[in-house]
């Protein structure tokens, strides 16, 4: 997982100023989600230990109801047309009932201010079986939020080998091919591209 600026996250989505947290079909192949799982954040996202988000839909605007968290956010507009929820709650349905193969989700977290983690694809699979606020989310190999925001503060945003701030990923010390953990802070670090590549399975 890299570690982007905001101007990176536009460049890698073709130019396109991502400002909502949904965007359906925002490219030809796939969607984007913009997350976070920070205390202030405005929506109840979750990243579990299996790697599976559970992510929150959009609320309904403040000016059809100032309690916007006690409703359901609606799935269609009042044209009748689908909202960005309904676009992904449908998708998810679609593939449930095996009308379609699960849609790919580009998906990136919010660390802070102007500074991004690429969580990289994710397969759409499944809606909430209760209402219609969630959506699952799944991928393997998964970094905690909270692991991402330890780690990034730790090591001050920067290589642990170089002191490079550009071009940052998350790395496993000891590999995930041989065991190492994703969910503790003492097993993952900063590291620059070049010295992530270079270290490749190694211990360093």
């Amino acid at each position: 997982m890299n570690v982007i600026s905001y101007t990176q996250l536009v460049i890698k989505e073709n130019g396109k100023q991502i400002q909502k947290g949904m965007n359906f079909a925002i490219q030809k192949t796939y969607s984007v989600v913009l997350m976070s799982t920070q205390k202030n954040a405005p929506y109840n996202d979750h990243i579990f230990e299996d790697g599976v988000i559970e992510y929150e839909g959009h609320d309904v605007p403040a000016n059809i109801n100032p309690e916007k968290k006690l409703v359901d956010q609606s799935l269609l507009t009042p044209s009748g047309t689908l909202t960005e929820n309904g676009k992904f709650f449908q998708a998810a349905l679609d593939y449930k009932e095996r009308l379609r193969e699960p849609s790919q989700i580009q998906v990136y977290r919010k660390l802070r201010k102007g500074i991004w983690v690429d969580m990289g694809f994710y397969d759409l699979i499944d809606p909430s079986q209760d209402d219609q606020e969630y959506l699952d989310m799944l991928h393997n190999r998964q970094i905690p939020g909270e692991v991402q925001k330890e780690v990034y503060e730790r090591d001050m945003g920067k290589c642990r080998i170089c002191g490079s701030s550009d071009n940052l990923h998350f790395d496993h010390i000891l590999p995930f091919s041989k065991g190492g953990s994703s969910k503790v802070a003492s097993n993952i670090q900063l590291l620059c591209a070049r010295h992530n590549l270079k270290k490749g399975a190694k211990f360093i």
